[in-house]
């Protein structure tokens, strides 16, 4: 006589009053998760009211102080560009629009009538806006580049090392070609390579280097007109390092968010392109789920720990937030600075903590969607053209990053591209894969 499922002995010979006692054990354990859930779709919640009051004071304050206002994304339709597909081929990702939960939309419609921000102008012409924006900073420096009526990025450049007498008949002519060009992530600069591997005498090769600030970032142009698309970073480049420094043949070194672009710049010039360097980089595979959504909630989901997680999660979901921060921070960077100089008594500041307010809401905001989440879109047709076309890749990745998960290197992109060359690096987290280590990547980076 077969038994029913409910009248199955207990496995290895315990009682059904031991197998009860065990599940009433076990189920206090899962009280400190549900509270944690619980309390993170209460911050949250409480995060979406405050983003909408935000919308609001902002909407006012732009109309007065602004000739041409950009205004938010809350009340930006999106579905005709959708239907026509023209979100994809203008670059702009659809997280921008789709990030609200049932509260911020209950919210957002009852405050409609009323006013609800300041609307996007779609007929609007965007070279109207001003930049810097009332709520960037406009200090000498950070304002150099829209005084001086530029459109040129920032790069450090440095020569290479004097050759030793008969070396110059000893290189190849393909090698004094190749130089190099190091690409930044998300809220750095060129000094995150200028200052780290270039000084290594090991990456003072016959190589000029050259370090780039990305557009939106460091010392290059912020506009406010601006979108900060995957291709505007890709053109931003091209327009001030490749064509003006006439580079036939150029490596490429990137690290995190940089490597998205990276990958997109040798996907466009396969051939001038002699090899990849990925560091740290981001990569999913694609599923149901459109790429952009998948790349938001895998870098920036809603959980109130790791702290690095709570601040990516409300720097990407809320818009008007994560402006009130830049205003606070970045607008203010100059006090911020003199006051860690005064607290570490040190005359400098970190590269990282200065690199952090380096940029504007608009330029910082744009890029994270439309590059980090948007560019997801094109990584697989771009991950094809490198494999096509054989551009070698090397992958960096430290086992301990907490931003970007190994996985995305070791199983992910290494799914996509089968020979490039991995490596793991023990130990090491989204940072110090690069500090810290400096003399030996420079050295992995000359024998690659």
């Amino acid at each position: 006589m077969l038994l029913s499922p409910s009248r199955h002995p207990p496995p290895c010979g315990r009682s059904r009053a031991h197998d009860g006692r065990a599940r009433r054990s076990h189920a206090p354990a899962k009280w400190p998760g549900a509270a944690m859930a619980a309390l993170a779709a209460a911050v949250f919640a409480a995060l979406d009211v405050v983003d909408v009051l935000l919308c609001l004071v902002y909407g006012v304050l732009d109309g007065f102080l602004e000739e041409s206002p950009l205004g938010c994304y809350c009340h930006r339709n999106r579905g005709k560009a959708a239907a026509t597909g023209e979100e994809e081929a203008d670059g702009v990702s659809d997280t921008l629009y789709v990030r609200r939960s049932a509260c911020r939309d209950a919210l957002l419609r009852l405050l409609g009538p009323v006013g609800g921000g300041t609307r996007r102008k779609e007929d609007a012409s965007p070279a109207k806006a001003r930049s810097p924006r009332w709520s960037d900073c406009g200090c000498g420096k950070c304002g150099k580049w829209w005084s001086n009526g530029g459109d040129r990025l920032h790069f450090v450049l440095q020569e290479p090392t004097a050759p030793n007498k008969g070396a110059e008949e000893t290189r190849s002519e393909s090698d004094r070609g190749d130089d190099a060009i190091f690409i930044h992530g998300f809220t750095s600069s060129s000094s995150f390579w200028a200052q780290t591997v270039f000084p290594e005498p090991a990456a003072a090769n016959h190589r000029r280097l050259i370090a780039v600030d990305l557009l939106g970032f460091g010392d290059s142009p912020k506009p406010a007109n601006c979108a900060y698309t995957l291709r505007d970073h890709v053109e931003a480049i091209e327009r001030s390092l490749v064509d003006p420094l006439h580079l036939g043949s150029f490596h490429l070194v990137s690290h995190s968010m940089g490597c998205t672009i990276a990958i997109a710049l040798a996907a466009k010039h396969p051939a001038r392109v002699k090899s990849v360097t990925l560091v740290a980089p981001l990569y999913f595979l694609p599923c149901e789920e459109r790429a952009s959504q998948v790349a938001l909630r895998r870098l920036a989901e809603k959980k109130l720990w790791p702290p690095l997680l709570f601040g990516s999660a409300v720097m990407s979901w809320y818009e008007h937030i994560g402006r009130t921060i830049c205003f606070v921070v970045c607008k203010n960077h100059r006090f911020w600075e003199w006051l860690i100089k005064i607290l570490t008594r040190t005359s400098g500041v970190d590269i990282v903590v200065r690199d952090l307010t380096r940029h504007t809401h608009h330029s910082a905001w744009h890029t994270m969607h439309n590059v980090i989440c948007g560019g997801a879109r094109a990584q697989d047709r771009n991950l094809e053209a490198l494999a096509a076309a054989g551009v070698p890749v090397r992958v960096v990745h430290g086992d301990a990053d907490q931003v970007v998960p190994v996985e995305c290197s070791s199983r992910h992109l290494k799914s996509k591209l089968p020979h490039a060359e991995l490596r793991v690096v023990g130990g090491r987290d989204h940072r110090t894969v690069v500090f810290g280590r400096e003399e030996e990547l420079a050295q992995e980076l000359r024998a690659f």
